[in-house]
């Protein structure tokens, strides 16, 4: 069955919410999600719960679009994967909905935004790294010592999974998934 389901976001408790479920309740949400937490985080339990509960064909009413993330990189990331798992949004405020073919058309121009800041930051990062190459800096993060690389090692012939070692470690799974590899191959 096909659900019309809310989102609404307060920062601080004493924000009051009850506005926004209102304006919700009367365009149709059979469920409400909610979230009292800052834009600062995009870590939302209750967009969480919303993303695990909908499925496919259901709509997300919201009732101004900066509910759904502090930036536009935050926004657009939502809407893509609300778009991606078939879920469409309504922003009342905005007067968006892309349940319809017009909507269909804002979701394509979020997603051409959202690949046009992606190659944005990418040329950044490539201009950056040249940069600081030619001052004769090597960007990126520096080497493990050697102490670090040679208790990974220890560990994981102790029987650790690399992934178990590095959370000891305290170092990235995928650093020690990878110097594993390394070292297993020489």
């Amino acid at each position: 069955m096909v659900q019309t389901l809310g989102y609404a976001r307060v920062s601080t408790p004493d924000q009051d919410m009850s506005g926004q479920i209102d304006r919700l309740k009367e365009a149709g949400a059979s469920r409400i999600f909610q979230d009292v937490i800052s834009g600062k985080t995009f870590e939302r339990p209750g967009l969480t719960a919303f993303v695990d509960f909908a499925r496919p064909g259901d709509t997300l009413i919201v009732a101004r679009l900066d509910r759904l993330g502090r930036s536009l990189k935050e926004l657009l990331e939502t809407v893509e994967g609300l778009h991606d798992t078939g879920i469409g949004l309504i922003s009342l405020e905005e007067r968006i909905d892309t349940t319809s073919a017009a909507g269909e058309l804002i979701f394509h121009v979020f997603g051409a935004i959202a690949h046009f800041e992606r190659r944005l930051i990418s040329e950044r990062t490539k201009d950056g790294i040249k940069a600081a190459r030619a001052q004769g800096r090597k960007p990126g993060r520096p080497p493990l010592e050697a102490e670090t690389v040679l208790a990974l090692q220890n560990l994981v012939k102790a029987g650790m999974t690399a992934g178990q070692a590095a959370k000891q470690l305290g170092i990235a799974r995928s650093t020690a998934y990878r110097l594993t590899k390394e070292t297993t191959q020489h």
